[in-house]
C-alpha cells in the first residue's frame, strides 16, 4: 500500500526525520532516524486518546466471542534508550485457548506524543510457546521506536508506529477526529479514526477507533470487529 502524501508535525529535538508514507519501502527504511532525548519524556502517559493509568484492565472481544484480548496497564517500568517506559501486558485468547502473550513498552514525550519502544511477545499453541518472532526492542539490532499516538493529532498525520526491518514495520495515519462508534462498553462521539498497515503484510489494513479519556475502543479489519467490552481499575485507583 502507498500513501498519497505526508503531513507530520514533528516534536523538536526528538525526531530527526520521519519516513514519508508515500515513499517506497526501501527509501523509507533508509531515512527513518528518530533521535530520543530522555530529558524530553515525562513520567505519565496521559494522552487523551491513549491514556495508560496503572491498574487499568481492558477487555476486548470479537462479535462471535471466539477471540478475546485482555490488556492490563501495570505498575512496572522498563528503561529503554534511557527512557522510563510503562509496561502494558496483554493476553490474546482464541476459542478459549491462550494464543499470544505480550509485554509492550510505551512512554510519552513533553509534547504529548506516545512512543512505542518495543514488545516481548510469545505465541502459543497447545499451551506451549511456538514463536517469539515478533519481539523487538528499540536500540537493539537496528530497531527504532515509533509513535503510537500523536499529542495533537490532525487529519492527514502519518507516522511509523514501530521499526525493525522485516519484523516490525507498522504505519499509521489519522483519517478523522469526528467519528462515532458504539461498542459493548458504550457509545462515543468525536472518535479518532486511524488507518494502520505494515508493508510486511501487503493488502492487510486495520482501522482503529480511539475515544477521548478511554483509548482504543474498536479495531476493524475487513468484516472482523474487535470491540471494547469493559474497563476496570484496581481499587487503589
Amino acid at each position: 500500500m502507498r500513501w498519497p502524501s505526508l503531513h507530520c508535525p514533528v516534536a523538536a529535538g526528538l525526531l530527526v526525520l520521519l519516513a514519508g508514507c508515500g515513499k517506497p519501502a526501501d527509501e523509507s527504511q533508509e531515512s527513518y532516524a528518530p533521535t530520543i532525548d530522555p530529558a524530553h519524556f515525562v513520567a505519565r502517559v496521559d494522552n487523551e486518546f491513549f491514556p495508560l493509568i496503572p491498574g487499568t484492565r481492558y477487555v476486548y472481544a470479537t462479535l462471535d466471542g471466539n477471540e478475546r484480548v485482555d490488556v492490563y496497564v501495570t505498575e512496572q517500568t522498563k528503561e529503554i534508550l534511557g527512557v522510563t517506559c510503562t509496561v502494558v501486558r496483554s493476553r490474546e485468547f482464541e476459542n478459549g485457548e491462550l494464543a499470544e502473550e505480550t509485554a509492550d513498552w510505551y512512554a510519552q514525550d513533553v509534547d504529548g506524543n506516545v512512543w512505542y519502544f518495543g514488545e516481548d511477545t510469545k505465541e502459543y499453541k497447545g499451551g506451549a510457546v511456538v514463536s517469539v518472532a515478533g519481539s523487538w526492542q528499540a536500540g537493539r539490532g537496528g530497531a527504532q521506536p515509533g509513535i503510537i499516538m500523536r499529542g495533537a493529532p490532525r487529519v492527514g498525520d502519518c507516522y511509523r508506529q514501530e521499526y525493525l526491518a522485516g519484523v516490525a514495520e507498522d504505519m499509521g495515519e489519522v483519517l478523522s477526529l469526528e467519528e462515532s462508534a458504539t461498542v459493548p462498553y458504550g457509545s462515543f462521539a468525536n472518535v479518532l479514526k486511524t488507518k494502520e498497515w505494515t508493508p510486511l503484510e501487503p493488502g492487510d489494513v486495520e482501522h482503529g477507533y480511539y475515544a477521548r479519556g478511554v483509548g482504543l475502543i474498536l479495531e476493524v479489519e475487513g468484516d472482523e470487529r474487535l470491540e471494547l467490552v469493559s474497563v476496570e481499575e484496581d481499587e487503589m485507583n
